[in-house]
């Protein structure tokens, strides 16, 4: 990694052009037979064939756009690399998913792809230079981080609802209304111990029916939270098919990702009950994730 990151500018096209195999075997190849022949004296000449060539080829504005794509590629493959331990935690959250919210989050995943797929094919992905190349790699981190965010979220809804599903809000109710129904005939009874009893039963009844309730909302809120950021996915991601201005689109999608604040907090506040990987202090790279093994449970 280091070595393909030390040179710079010039040099590095200079580098990468004199690296190529066909180029190598034709430069030791002439050099090793004015050996062997014994023309020692062409050497000068084949070296001075070989700079003049690599100067050509390393002035071209395809061969430079393939080396740059070459190496950023390797560069974003380092950084989007994650721990063992980090990418078990999001194949579990992934997995943990129900049906119906896998194939909603791996749908929304293969539209980021698609959709990142025409844009490049309608700027021509051919005449990318660096600026666009860092401009892409922006829109992915900030993706990424949106596409977490939705995953957390649909985490949370199946947590909420796995919960909302142990009881229901009347069932809560009539027990509250035995328990305060029981603690009046005790005290009209003047039995002091059943009526402390009962008042601390009627505290928690009281409690579980008010923590039911405040896990409705964050059901609704989570509910509405996913179409929201879904939409703003998608329409991130096609807005990247008819802009022609990458920086303009990345500052877009960067900022859409800060918004989320707000979600990020309730999703936190709702970790302890959906027991959400530790592991993943940090936005993991959801696009170039490999979802192999949930894959082939939904395609089963």
């Amino acid at each position: 990694m280091a070595d393909e990151k030390a040179p710079r500018g010039f040099r590095r096209y200079l580098r990468a052009a004199f690296l190529q195999p066909w180029n190598l075997l034709l430069f030791f190849g002439s050099i090793g037979m004015t050996v062997v022949t014994g023309t020692q004296d062409l050497a000068p000449f084949i070296m001075a064939a070989e700079m003049t060539f690599l100067a050509g080829l390393a002035s071209m504005p395809r061969f430079r756009t393939a080396i740059d794509a070459k190496i950023n590629a390797k560069e974003r493959a380092e950084t989007e690399k994650m721990t063992p331990a980090a990418e078990d935690a999001l194949q579990r959250m992934v997995a943990s998913l129900p049906n119906a919210g896998l194939r909603r989050f791996l749908s929304l995943r293969q539209r980021c792809y698609e959709m990142r797929d025409i844009a490049a094919g309608i700027r021509g992905q051919a005449q990318t230079d660096s600026g666009d190349v860092a401009a892409e790699a922006m829109r992915n981190s900030s993706l990424d981080r949106l596409l977490y965010l939705f995953l957390k979220l649909l985490v949370s809804q199946s947590a909420l609802e796995r919960f909302l599903n142990t009881t229901s809000e009347r069932e809560l109710e009539l027990r509250l209304q035995d328990v305060q129904a029981r603690r009046a005939q005790a005290q009209t009874a003047g039995d002091e111990r059943i009526v402390r009893s009962l008042q601390d039963s009627e505290a928690d009844a009281t409690l579980r029916l008010e923590n039911y309730r405040n896990s409705l909302k964050d059901a609704e809120f989570v509910n509405v939270e996913l179409d929201r950021i879904e939409t703003k996915i998608r329409t991130l991601v096609e807005m990247a098919v008819g802009r022609q201005d990458p920086d303009t689109l990345s500052v877009q999608v960067t900022a859409a990702a800060d918004s989320m604040k707000q979600t990020e907090d309730a999703v936190r506040n709702l970790q302890h009950l959906t027991g959400m990987e530790s592991a993943l202090e940090e936005t993991p790279p959801i696009l170039a994730a490999d979802m192999g093994r949930v894959l082939s449970r939904d395609a089963q």
